[in-house]
């Protein structure tokens, strides 16, 4: 029977993993309706574990808010690849760049929070990071680690030794004395 429900569904189901573009990865523990204002809404009841939070999702309004399946094997691999390049940092103020990196942690695409990841990461030999940066690099490795971890059936702490690994491959980490092992673009690109 495929009811108006079973579509705005779009196919999720309970126990199902999810990428929730706000918070990252979380689980669909049930189904359920509610009346709101006289309306009956049929609802997602979504589990952050780590966040100890719960989230309820309208059905129809997952489109609206991002809401998607957890990446397909491919996908990860190509955000792993991403590590491996070269970090690209725009020659804009940490403010705008800081706004730009917040904006791809929460769009909720893997790829664009590899980069973030990639961008951010500073090896053993490289200058410290600041406050703020190391803020939006542990946001961005921990939606890495949470959704590689679900795809792949591994623990968080097994896809971050993936992540690092991936990242220690990358061009000149570090030990560079003219700080070429970043790619500095033009605000204009």
């Amino acid at each position: 029977m495929t009811s108006k429900k079973a579509t705005q569904r779009q196919g999720f189901k309970t126990n199902e993993f999810i990428v929730y573009p706000a918070h990252g990865v979380g689980q669909i523990v049930a189904i359920e309706e509610q009346e709101v204002a006289g309306c009956k809404l049929e609802l997602f009841v979504i589990n952050f574990v780590k966040d100890k939070m719960t989230l309820r999702v309208p059905t129809a309004k997952i489109a609206a808010v991002g809401m998607r399946k957890l990446a397909e094997p491919p996908i990860v691999k190509r955000a792993l690849d991403t590590l491996k390049g070269r970090a690209r940092i725009k020659r804009t103020m940490w403010s705008r760049r800081a706004q730009e990196y917040e904006a791809k942690i929460n769009s909720g695409n893997i790829v664009s929070i590899s980069e973030v990841v990639r961008d951010l990461f500073r090896s053993d030999t490289q200058p410290e990071q600041s406050y703020s940066e190391r803020q939006l690099y542990e946001a961005a490795l921990d939606r890495l680690a949470r959704e590689i971890s679900a795809v792949q059936r591994v623990t968080e702490t097994e896809a971050i030794k993936e992540i690092e690994a991936a990242l220690a491959k990358g061009p000149r980490r570090g030990k560079s004395s003219e700080g070429e092992d970043a790619v500095i673009e033009d605000e204009a690109a």
